[in-house]
């Protein structure tokens, strides 16, 4: 595929690789589905890119849901691999809009390694997102072969090899200059970090830059990061203000305030517990009952 000559009106061809999950709000019985790379992706369709997904899950009914939603989102489901094992699961409790982890189960998606057939097709895009828990040889091959990609790093921030990487994304509490200091200490070429009510700060290479957080009624916070990363990817990279930090920033300190306006990663039609589901997960959510969640 050739890359994009003229990024700033042009539509570029996207790939986000990783985690996907169903997220069921046990005190609220409600399931979505979400992930940071499978939400990025949604995204940028949403917003009218050429954009693909490549992930795995289960051979299970969460797998099965999984793949009804991302085909309803305009993504493809072949794109997303079936193995033996477990789909990824994250209980939860909305408090107010903030989430709290009941369980977190990364299922077949942790590390995910693409195909040789999708690795050669994510590696012949205009750009690559990695989400949470990414497979660190995926990293080292996506920098030997220079291939433009990004990794979120809110989970595990010093984890991966980050040398020679484009740019990670990362969530901290200010002020940011340490855990920036690191992620550049380690290779990160480029670091955005997130600080929820504090806004955002970006460090270019060469210059650090803040923008502050928009003013919202949340709903709930899940997937607020997932779409300021697609946001400040299409605008930092393609957009009309290309390579203009700032107006990537206000883009996607907008885009985050919206997300939190809706319950789920993106907006989805939201299904309540299916029957097996309280059986299933029968141990975690009596354990919440019992600490009067």
């Amino acid at each position: 595929m050739t890359r994009t000559t003229d990024p700033v009106r042009a539509r570029a061809k996207l790939v986000a690789i990783g985690d996907n999950c169903l997220d069921a709000f046990v005190n609220k019985n409600v399931l979505t589905v979400g992930g940071n790379a499978l939400n990025v992706a949604v995204y940028w369709r949403r917003a009218g890119w050429d954009a693909g997904y490549f992930g795995a899950v289960g051979r299970d009914p969460e797998g099965d849901l999984l793949l009804t939603e991302i085909a309803a989102a305009g993504l493809d489901p072949e794109h997303v691999e079936r193995r033996c094992g477990d789909t990824a699961v994250t209980l939860l409790c909305d408090d107010a809009g903030e989430r709290r982890f009941l369980l977190e189960a990364f299922g077949v998606g942790a590390h995910y390694m693409p195909s040789p057939q999708r690795y050669a097709q994510a590696a012949a895009a205009d750009w690559v997102h990695l989400g949470t828990n990414a497979n660190p040889e995926l990293v080292r091959r996506l920098v030997a072969d220079a291939v433009p990609f990004s990794i979120d790093l809110s989970t595990a921030p010093l984890a991966l090899p980050l040398d020679g990487v484009p740019l990670v994304f990362g969530s901290a509490k200010e002020p940011v200059e340490p855990l920036l200091a690191a992620l550049r200490a380690a290779g990160a070429r480029q670091v955005v970090l997130t600080c929820g009510r504090a806004g955002a700060y970006f460090h270019d290479g060469t210059r650090l830059r803040h923008v502050a957080a928009v003013p919202v009624e949340v709903v709930d916070t899940c997937g607020a990061g997932d779409s300021f990363i697609a946001a400040f990817l299409t605008a930092w990279h393609f957009g009309d203000g290309d390579r203009d930090a700032d107006l990537a920033l206000a883009q996607a300190a907008h885009a985050a305030a919206r997300t939190c306006t809706h319950l789920g990663g993106f907006p989805q039609a939201l299904r309540p517990l299916p029957d097996w589901f309280p059986a299933k997960y029968a141990g975690v959510i009596q354990a919440q009952a019992g600490q009067g969640g």
